[in-house]
């Protein structure tokens, strides 16, 4: 495997399992120093000591916390370089009418206001360095809006959102951001999905199969290292042919 994220500072979150851990593992193998930001503290550890990194155990919805983290990790490493922004939940598959509003919040505390957390903690580190990658994970459903989950699409085509603004703000600082809207991938987050919206997504895809976690963790991995030199601001789909703009 080549160095190619040799000397460089990683921060994953959600990285104790799916597509973080796969992400981490990946980055490590490749050089990197990485950090588990995870709010399951013994898995976060558990994968820290397998990618031979730093756990930091915290919840993302908290600023604080969110802030000291990126402290902590920047002060053990030297800096910080990449951001992998990963850490994310379903909610429940119910219709907008049934929805609960305590589970709308809370997808959104997560998956929005909880990557601007750590987006906006690694902005300041990285500027000072001049460099970074950012990636954010999103989802084709939030380009496409999957029934029966209107939060969580509506969630991720926030984060897409997001991406968009911040990439074109630190367009001149040499720090990139990008997202990528993955179809379904097969990991622990099924396991807060109904059947049968799991059936309806797998119809979806034209290639008739979910995605893996290392076919997302190579395009991820791409978008963090330096060969990502002039993508910023952009969407970048992994859906088996689902996406269709």
């Amino acid at each position: 495997m080549s160095e190619r994220f040799a000397g460089r500072r990683a921060i994953v979150t959600g990285g104790a399992s799916g597509i973080g851990l796969t992400v981490a593992r990946r980055l490590a193998s490749e050089g990197a120093k990485v950090a588990i930001l995870d709010r399951d503290a013994a898995r976060a550890q558990e994968a820290a000591g397998e990618v031979g990194g730093l756990a930091v155990a915290l919840d993302i919805t908290d600023w604080s916390a969110v802030e000291a983290g990126a402290k902590r990790v920047a002060d053990a490493f030297g800096g910080i370089d990449i951001l992998v922004a990963s850490a994310g939940i379903t909610g429940p598959n119910a219709t907008l009418a049934d929805y609960p509003p305590d589970a709308w919040r809370q997808v959104f505390d997560v998956n929005v206001h909880g990557l601007f957390h750590c987006d906006k903690a690694v902005v300041p580190i990285m500027t000072a360095g001049g460099y970074g990658r950012i990636v954010n994970i999103a989802s084709v459903a939030g380009k496409e809006g999957n029934p029966n989950a209107s939060a969580y699409s509506a969630s991720k085509a926030a984060v897409i959102g997001l991406t968009k603004s911040l990439g074109k703000e630190l367009a001149r600082t040499g720090i990139t951001v990008n997202c990528v809207t993955p179809a379904a991938v097969k990991t622990a987050i099924f396991d807060q999905m109904s059947q049968s919206h799991i059936d309806f997504m797998l119809t979806k895809i034209p290639m008739g199969r979910f995605g893996s976690v290392d076919e997302v963790s190579n395009l991820v991995c791409w978008l963090a290292s330096e060969e990502c030199s002039f993508t910023t601001g952009a969407v970048f789909d992994i859906s088996g042919g689902r996406a269709t703009y």
